[in-house]
Protein backbone atom coordinates (compact mmCIF):
# COMPACT_ATOMS: atom_id res chain seq x y z
CA UNK A 1 0.00 0.00 0.00
CA UNK A 2 1.50 3.75 -0.80
CA UNK A 3 2.40 5.60 2.45
CA UNK A 4 0.03 8.17 1.07
CA UNK A 5 -2.84 6.66 1.44
CA UNK A 6 -1.88 4.71 4.85
CA UNK A 7 -3.05 7.13 8.50
CA UNK A 8 -2.51 6.98 11.97
CA UNK A 9 -6.43 5.69 12.68
CA UNK A 10 -5.84 2.86 9.57
CA UNK A 11 -2.63 1.42 11.58
CA UNK A 12 -4.70 1.44 14.54
CA UNK A 13 -7.45 -0.64 12.82
CA UNK A 14 -4.91 -3.30 12.10
CA UNK A 15 -2.96 -3.34 15.00
CA UNK A 16 -6.57 -3.61 17.13
CA UNK A 17 -5.30 -0.23 19.10
CA UNK A 18 -6.88 3.37 19.58
CA UNK A 19 -4.94 5.90 17.38
CA UNK A 20 -3.67 7.50 20.69
CA UNK A 21 -1.98 4.38 20.79
CA UNK A 22 0.17 4.52 17.69
CA UNK A 23 1.19 7.66 18.24
CA UNK A 24 2.72 6.80 21.59
CA UNK A 25 4.84 4.06 19.78
CA UNK A 26 5.91 6.53 17.01
CA UNK A 27 6.51 9.23 19.38
CA UNK A 28 8.91 6.85 20.79
CA UNK A 29 7.19 6.88 24.39
CA UNK A 30 7.89 4.36 27.19
CA UNK A 31 4.25 3.91 28.03
CA UNK A 32 3.57 1.18 25.95
CA UNK A 33 4.12 -2.54 26.70
CA UNK A 34 7.18 -4.05 24.79
CA UNK A 35 4.89 -6.56 22.47
CA UNK A 36 2.25 -3.84 21.63
CA UNK A 37 5.09 -1.53 20.65
CA UNK A 38 7.05 -4.40 18.22
CA UNK A 39 3.16 -5.04 16.61
CA UNK A 40 2.51 -1.65 16.32
CA UNK A 41 5.46 -0.90 14.07
CA UNK A 42 6.09 -4.05 12.84
CA UNK A 43 2.34 -2.90 11.24
CA UNK A 44 3.84 0.49 10.39
CA UNK A 45 7.02 -0.57 8.90
CA UNK A 46 5.00 -3.15 6.41
CA UNK A 47 2.57 -0.11 5.69
CA UNK A 48 5.27 2.07 4.95
CA UNK A 49 3.37 4.78 6.71
CA UNK A 50 5.69 8.09 8.03
CA UNK A 51 4.06 10.01 10.79
CA UNK A 52 4.68 13.67 10.54
CA UNK A 53 3.46 15.32 13.59
CA UNK A 54 4.37 18.43 13.08
CA UNK A 55 2.79 18.55 9.24
CA UNK A 56 -0.30 17.51 10.83
CA UNK A 57 -0.44 19.60 13.82
CA UNK A 58 0.08 22.66 11.54
CA UNK A 59 -2.53 21.56 9.00
CA UNK A 60 -5.39 21.28 11.72
CA UNK A 61 -4.33 24.40 13.02
CA UNK A 62 -2.97 22.73 16.70
CA UNK A 63 0.13 22.45 19.01
CA UNK A 64 -0.44 18.83 19.97
CA UNK A 65 -0.53 20.40 24.09
CA UNK A 66 -2.57 20.76 26.71
CA UNK A 67 -1.79 22.86 29.74
CA UNK A 68 -2.68 22.55 33.42
CA UNK A 69 -2.46 25.53 35.89
CA UNK A 70 -2.85 24.57 39.60
CA UNK A 71 -1.52 26.73 42.76
CA UNK A 72 1.45 23.83 43.42
CA UNK A 73 2.89 20.56 43.79
CA UNK A 74 2.96 19.49 47.46
CA UNK A 75 0.10 17.31 49.10
CA UNK A 76 -1.10 13.71 48.03
CA UNK A 77 -4.13 16.23 46.52
CA UNK A 78 -2.39 18.00 43.63
CA UNK A 79 -0.15 14.63 43.59
CA UNK A 80 -2.88 13.08 42.65
CA UNK A 81 -4.54 15.61 40.37
CA UNK A 82 -1.34 15.87 38.43
CA UNK A 83 -1.00 11.75 37.73
CA UNK A 84 -4.05 11.61 36.64
CA UNK A 85 -4.32 14.67 34.14
CA UNK A 86 -0.95 13.20 32.84
CA UNK A 87 -2.05 9.64 32.55
CA UNK A 88 -4.98 10.84 30.39
CA UNK A 89 -2.82 13.51 27.70
CA UNK A 90 -0.96 10.44 27.35
CA UNK A 91 -3.55 8.00 26.33
CA UNK A 92 -4.63 11.04 23.64
CA UNK A 93 -1.22 11.52 22.15
CA UNK A 94 -0.41 15.38 23.45
CA UNK A 95 1.91 16.31 25.13
CA UNK A 96 1.42 18.46 28.37
CA UNK A 97 2.53 21.98 29.76
CA UNK A 98 2.52 22.30 33.34
CA UNK A 99 2.18 25.95 35.44
CA UNK A 100 2.26 25.47 38.74
CA UNK A 101 1.48 29.74 40.03
CA UNK A 102 2.39 29.28 43.68
CA UNK A 103 0.64 32.07 44.72
CA UNK A 104 3.06 34.07 43.10
CA UNK A 105 1.78 37.62 41.10
CA UNK A 106 1.84 37.90 37.50
CA UNK A 107 0.15 34.21 37.14
CA UNK A 108 -2.46 36.00 34.84
CA UNK A 109 0.28 36.81 32.45
CA UNK A 110 1.91 33.13 32.64
CA UNK A 111 -1.17 31.92 32.20
CA UNK A 112 -2.45 33.64 28.96
CA UNK A 113 0.79 33.13 27.37
CA UNK A 114 0.60 29.55 27.78
CA UNK A 115 -2.74 29.74 26.12
CA UNK A 116 -0.81 30.81 23.13
CA UNK A 117 1.03 27.47 22.91
CA UNK A 118 -1.38 24.74 23.66
CA UNK A 119 -4.92 23.60 22.31
CA UNK A 120 -6.58 23.58 25.66
CA UNK A 121 -6.01 24.40 29.27
CA UNK A 122 -7.36 23.38 32.75
CA UNK A 123 -6.97 25.28 35.55
CA UNK A 124 -8.15 25.22 38.97
CA UNK A 125 -10.60 27.75 40.38
CA UNK A 126 -9.11 30.58 42.38
CA UNK A 127 -5.97 30.21 40.57
CA UNK A 128 -6.70 33.17 38.37
CA UNK A 129 -8.18 36.40 38.09
CA UNK A 130 -11.88 36.10 36.29
CA UNK A 131 -10.64 38.39 33.53
CA UNK A 132 -8.04 35.93 33.05
CA UNK A 133 -10.52 33.17 32.58
CA UNK A 134 -12.54 35.07 30.48
CA UNK A 135 -9.18 36.11 27.81
CA UNK A 136 -7.86 32.07 27.77
CA UNK A 137 -11.85 31.23 26.74
CA UNK A 138 -11.59 33.18 23.78
CA UNK A 139 -8.41 31.48 22.58
CA UNK A 140 -8.48 27.93 23.36
CA UNK A 141 -10.97 25.12 24.57
CA UNK A 142 -11.26 25.70 28.70
CA UNK A 143 -12.33 23.56 31.50
CA UNK A 144 -11.90 25.19 35.06
CA UNK A 145 -11.88 22.40 37.85
CA UNK A 146 -13.97 22.63 41.22
CA UNK A 147 -15.45 25.96 39.98
CA UNK A 148 -18.93 26.86 39.97
CA UNK A 149 -20.78 27.15 36.76
CA UNK A 150 -19.98 29.86 34.23
CA UNK A 151 -21.97 30.23 30.65
CA UNK A 152 -18.51 31.10 29.56
CA UNK A 153 -16.52 27.88 29.93
CA UNK A 154 -16.77 24.38 31.11
CA UNK A 155 -16.35 22.76 34.56
CA UNK A 156 -15.42 20.03 35.98
CA UNK A 157 -16.30 20.09 39.99
CA UNK A 158 -17.43 17.62 43.01
CA UNK A 159 -20.66 17.88 44.81
CA UNK A 160 -19.96 19.49 47.44
CA UNK A 161 -23.22 19.03 48.95
CA UNK A 162 -21.89 15.97 50.93
CA UNK A 163 -20.41 18.16 53.39
CA UNK A 164 -23.63 19.24 54.57
CA UNK A 165 -24.74 15.18 54.96
CA UNK A 166 -21.39 14.85 57.31
CA UNK A 167 -22.23 18.28 59.80
CA UNK A 168 -26.13 16.96 59.66
CA UNK A 169 -24.40 13.61 61.12
CA UNK A 170 -22.69 15.41 63.29
CA UNK A 171 -26.11 17.30 64.43
CA UNK A 172 -28.69 14.99 64.73
CA UNK A 173 -26.97 11.60 64.70
CA UNK A 174 -24.08 12.29 67.35
CA UNK A 175 -26.34 15.05 68.97
CA UNK A 176 -22.91 17.90 68.87
CA UNK A 177 -24.09 21.28 69.38
CA UNK A 178 -21.08 23.29 69.02
CA UNK A 179 -19.10 22.51 65.52
CA UNK A 180 -16.35 25.06 64.05
CA UNK A 181 -15.19 24.75 60.49
CA UNK A 182 -12.26 25.32 59.53
CA UNK A 183 -10.83 26.41 55.76
CA UNK A 184 -10.29 29.74 54.53
CA UNK A 185 -13.57 30.33 51.82
CA UNK A 186 -11.86 33.37 50.31
CA UNK A 187 -10.24 32.44 46.38
CA UNK A 188 -11.49 28.65 47.24
CA UNK A 189 -14.82 28.04 45.23
CA UNK A 190 -14.73 24.15 46.84
CA UNK A 191 -13.99 25.63 50.63
CA UNK A 192 -16.49 28.06 49.92
CA UNK A 193 -19.72 25.54 49.15
CA UNK A 194 -18.33 23.44 52.05
CA UNK A 195 -18.88 26.59 54.25
CA UNK A 196 -21.87 27.08 52.95
CA UNK A 197 -23.10 24.03 53.03
CA UNK A 198 -22.03 23.64 56.88
CA UNK A 199 -24.13 26.17 57.48
CA UNK A 200 -27.11 24.98 55.93
CA UNK A 201 -27.07 21.79 57.58
CA UNK A 202 -27.05 24.09 60.85
CA UNK A 203 -30.03 25.89 59.67
CA UNK A 204 -31.97 22.72 58.91
CA UNK A 205 -31.32 21.17 62.58
CA UNK A 206 -32.17 24.35 64.03
CA UNK A 207 -28.37 25.00 65.59
CA UNK A 208 -27.10 28.32 65.84
CA UNK A 209 -23.92 27.99 63.28
CA UNK A 210 -20.60 29.86 64.65
CA UNK A 211 -20.22 32.98 62.97
CA UNK A 212 -17.21 32.73 60.92
CA UNK A 213 -15.08 29.95 59.72
CA UNK A 214 -11.11 29.23 60.97
CA UNK A 215 -9.61 30.68 58.20
CA UNK A 216 -6.43 28.84 57.86
CA UNK A 217 -5.30 27.21 54.50
CA UNK A 218 -5.12 23.55 53.52
CA UNK A 219 -1.70 21.78 54.49
CA UNK A 220 -1.02 19.62 57.05
CA UNK A 221 1.12 22.68 59.46
CA UNK A 222 -2.38 24.94 59.15
CA UNK A 223 -4.65 22.11 60.82
CA UNK A 224 -1.96 22.33 63.80
CA UNK A 225 -2.38 26.42 63.55
CA UNK A 226 -6.15 25.55 63.59
CA UNK A 227 -5.83 23.07 66.94
CA UNK A 228 -4.09 25.83 68.97
CA UNK A 229 -6.40 28.75 67.56
CA UNK A 230 -9.30 26.26 68.76
CA UNK A 231 -7.80 25.16 72.49
CA UNK A 232 -6.72 28.79 73.24
CA UNK A 233 -9.72 30.12 72.14
CA UNK A 234 -12.43 30.04 75.12
CA UNK A 235 -15.39 27.51 75.13
CA UNK A 236 -14.19 24.50 72.73
CA UNK A 237 -16.11 22.56 70.36
CA UNK A 238 -17.80 19.52 70.41
CA UNK A 239 -16.72 18.70 66.72
CA UNK A 240 -14.35 20.41 64.04
CA UNK A 241 -14.88 20.07 59.93
CA UNK A 242 -12.03 20.71 58.16
CA UNK A 243 -12.00 21.55 54.25
CA UNK A 244 -9.70 19.01 53.76
CA UNK A 245 -8.08 15.91 54.88
CA UNK A 246 -4.66 17.33 55.38
CA UNK A 247 -5.79 20.21 58.15
CA UNK A 248 -7.75 17.48 60.03
CA UNK A 249 -5.29 15.47 60.19
CA UNK A 250 -3.11 18.14 61.37
CA UNK A 251 -5.72 19.38 63.69
CA UNK A 252 -5.88 15.80 65.15
CA UNK A 253 -1.92 16.18 65.62
CA UNK A 254 -2.50 19.13 67.07
CA UNK A 255 -5.23 18.25 69.64
CA UNK A 256 -3.23 15.11 70.88
CA UNK A 257 -0.57 17.26 71.45
CA UNK A 258 -2.39 19.03 73.81
CA UNK A 259 -3.60 15.96 75.60
CA UNK A 260 -7.01 15.76 73.99
CA UNK A 261 -8.69 12.62 72.89
CA UNK A 262 -10.40 12.14 69.56
CA UNK A 263 -13.07 11.63 69.62
CA UNK A 264 -14.04 11.62 73.22
CA UNK A 265 -12.89 14.97 73.98
CA UNK A 266 -13.30 16.36 70.41
CA UNK A 267 -14.39 15.12 67.31
CA UNK A 268 -12.65 16.04 63.74
CA UNK A 269 -13.87 15.24 60.31
CA UNK A 270 -12.27 16.00 56.57
CA UNK A 271 -12.52 16.21 53.18
CA UNK A 272 -11.04 13.76 50.30
CA UNK A 273 -10.52 10.59 51.77
CA UNK A 274 -6.82 10.41 50.91
CA UNK A 275 -5.13 7.36 52.21
CA UNK A 276 -3.76 8.50 55.42
CA UNK A 277 -7.35 9.19 56.39
CA UNK A 278 -8.18 4.68 56.67
CA UNK A 279 -4.57 4.47 58.32
CA UNK A 280 -4.76 7.74 61.10
CA UNK A 281 -5.93 6.06 64.76
CA UNK A 282 -8.76 6.81 65.00
CA UNK A 283 -9.33 6.47 61.27
CA UNK A 284 -10.67 9.73 59.86
CA UNK A 285 -14.33 10.65 59.30
CA UNK A 286 -14.42 12.27 55.84
CA UNK A 287 -16.21 12.55 52.55
CA UNK A 288 -14.63 10.59 49.54
CA UNK A 289 -13.99 12.50 46.30
CA UNK A 290 -12.88 10.71 42.99
CA UNK A 291 -9.77 13.69 42.44
CA UNK A 292 -8.28 11.21 39.77
CA UNK A 293 -11.18 11.18 38.08
CA UNK A 294 -11.43 15.03 38.49
CA UNK A 295 -8.30 15.43 36.71
CA UNK A 296 -9.09 12.53 34.00
CA UNK A 297 -12.75 13.98 33.04
CA UNK A 298 -10.75 17.02 32.74
CA UNK A 299 -8.30 16.21 30.59
CA UNK A 300 -10.77 14.16 27.79
CA UNK A 301 -12.62 17.46 27.34
CA UNK A 302 -9.79 19.06 26.67
CA UNK A 303 -8.74 17.03 23.80
CA UNK A 304 -11.98 16.70 22.51
CA UNK A 305 -11.41 17.49 18.95
CA UNK A 306 -15.22 18.27 18.39
CA UNK A 307 -16.29 22.09 17.97
CA UNK A 308 -16.28 23.67 21.57
CA UNK A 309 -19.75 23.21 23.45
CA UNK A 310 -19.82 24.84 27.07
CA UNK A 311 -20.49 21.70 29.83
CA UNK A 312 -20.82 21.37 33.63
CA UNK A 313 -19.73 18.14 34.92
CA UNK A 314 -20.59 17.35 39.03
CA UNK A 315 -18.90 14.25 40.13
CA UNK A 316 -20.41 12.47 43.25
CA UNK A 317 -19.16 12.38 46.49
CA UNK A 318 -19.95 10.50 49.40
CA UNK A 319 -19.84 9.87 52.97
CA UNK A 320 -17.32 7.52 54.42
CA UNK A 321 -17.95 7.33 58.71
CA UNK A 322 -14.91 6.01 60.60
CA UNK A 323 -14.00 6.75 64.34
CA UNK A 324 -12.78 10.21 64.68
CA UNK A 325 -16.32 11.66 64.87
CA UNK A 326 -17.45 9.16 67.63
CA UNK A 327 -18.91 6.25 65.10
CA UNK A 328 -18.38 2.68 66.57
CA UNK A 329 -17.21 0.77 64.90
CA UNK A 330 -16.41 2.62 61.46
CA UNK A 331 -19.58 2.81 59.12
CA UNK A 332 -18.54 1.95 56.01
CA UNK A 333 -19.57 1.02 51.71
CA UNK A 334 -18.67 -2.03 50.34
CA UNK A 335 -15.67 0.01 48.78
CA UNK A 336 -14.87 2.06 51.96
CA UNK A 337 -12.26 1.09 54.44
Amino acid sequence: MSNSRVSLRWVAQQAGVSPATVSRVSRGSATVSPELREKVLRIIEESGYRPNHLGRALAETRHGALGLVFPGLSGPYFAELLQGFEEEVQESGDSMFLLASHSHSGTDTRVIDLAGRVDGMAILAGTVSDAALEQVARQVRLVVMCARERAAHSTVTMDNATFGALARHLLVEHGYRRLAFVGNPEGSPDVTSRWEAFRAAHQEADVVPPAQPIGVGLQQSDGIIAAQQILDGGQRPDAVMCANDETALGLMLGALGRGLRVPEDLAVTGFDDMHMAAMVRPGLTTVRQPIRELATTTARLLADREPKVTRHITLPTRLVLRQSCGCRPAVAGPLDT
